[in-house]
């Protein structure tokens, strides 16, 4: 039996990690300006991390969610905490997908409507409702496309309005920062306009932050360099620094229901430890400040270099556009400096290194970077 071929590979075989580095079998060290597609938050192999998971797995790893787990407890109340959203309620699940999926289900449930708005070049998932609403038909099977929603431009809130006023719409889900997408930052008039209009017309408003969140903007959510109150946030990625879990943030206002969601291995004691861990480690060494501040150096030093079309993002979430496919920048940066990056599109170089980030990585990467462009 051989594995389903799915992703070109890197000929490299990572076996170790620690902090923003990684080895491979050859014993190549490479500095992850990656994050494993922005998994990876708060450094590789941490050692609170790793003592908070064996910990958990010495004592119980998984019982299913027809019994108590204090551990889902713990996780809601410092996810609050840190989140600065205390008030809201916690659905534990295991990826980003699976939030965006029970976010979508449970707006369709409460607004008793079918329609769901997303944006262009947003990406939510490749589970069938997810896959539906994400702006790329390469990946939309049949079998998903009879789903009801309008893909309409980003930043145009007279195309919203129009959508909106048939009053059949159960929800708008946009992201706080487009990954897959290029980096792109919703204007903060738009996300604004979006949330009135969302409450004029009885339509949930949706926050994907399942790439943009836990930090990575340099907020805990990327939302909040606005003044949005979203009826629900989803997340993935950081929340567990490599562990499967998600969840989705649901505002108090929406009652629960017992039936309406559920799900096996979300919330399993596993999955909160990772989780738990990585809350503490952001707090304890100002993780979200630290993205902020290396994420603005690491930006200016990129648009000082005047070598770009486009410098896009904020905190460490970047988007680096070239007038020219980046293939060969990336490879060369990967061979040569050993340095891990990410794509999006054919021209978007993409920046997703752990929160623990330091100057002399962004130096040694502004260093190779130079070196990379003038060899061409």
């Amino acid at each position: 039996m051989k594995l389903f071929d799915v992703y070109p590979l890197f000929d490299i075989t990572p076996v170790k990690g620690l902090d923003c580095y990684v080895w491979d079998d050859q014993g190549n060290k490479y500095l992850d300006l990656y994050g494993g597609h922005a998994v990876i938050s708060i450094g590789h192999s941490h050692p609170h991390y790793i003592e908070r998971i064996t910990d958990q797995v010495n004592k119980i790893g998984f019982y299913s969610n027809s019994v108590q787990n204090p551990l889902q407890n713990e996780l809601a109340e410092k996810l609050g905490e840190a989140s600065g959203m205390p008030d809201y309620q916690l659905f534990l699940c295991n990826s980003g997908a699976e939030a965006n999926e029970n976010a979508l289900k449970l707006a369709s449930f409460k607004t008793g409507r079918s329609k769901i708005i997303s944006f262009k070049k947003g990406f939510h998932g490749r589970t069938s409702g997810a896959v539906a609403i994400t702006d790329n038909p390469k990946i939309v099977a049949p079998f998903n496309a009879d789903h009801q929603k309008e893909i309409l431009p980003l930043n145009d809130l007279e195309a919203v309005e129009k959508s909106l006023s048939k009053n059949d719409v159960a929800a708008v889900i946009i992201e706080g920062i487009q990954g897959i997408g290029g980096i792109v930052i919703p204007d903060a008039g738009f996300m604004e306009g979006l949330e009135k209009l969302c409450k004029k017309h009885g339509t949930m408003l949706i926050l994907d932050e399942i790439q943009s969140g836990y930090g990575r903007s340099g907020k805990f959510f990327a939302f909040q360099y606005t003044s949005l109150k979203p009826d629900m946030v989803t997340m993935a990625k950081g929340m567990g620094n490599g562990f499967p879990v998600g969840g989705v943030l649901i505002s108090p206002d929406i009652e629960p229901s017992y039936g309406l969601l559920g799900t096996t291995f979300g919330g399993n004691h596993l999955a909160c430890a990772a989780s738990l861990a990585v809350l503490e480690v952001i707090k304890e060494e100002k993780l979200v400040e630290n993205s902020f501040e290396q994420g603005n150096l690491l930006k200016n030093e990129l648009i000082k270099t005047n070598k770009f079309k486009e410098v896009r993002g904020v905190g460490l979430m970047i988007g680096v556009e070239l007038t020219s496919e980046v293939s060969k920048l990336r490879s060369g940066l990967l061979r040569k400096n050993h340095i891990f990056t990410g794509v999006s599109g054919t021209n978007t170089m993409r920046l997703l290194p752990p929160l623990t980030l330091k100057r002399s990585h962004v130096d040694y990467f502004m260093n190779s970077l130079g070196d990379a462009i003038e060899s061409g």
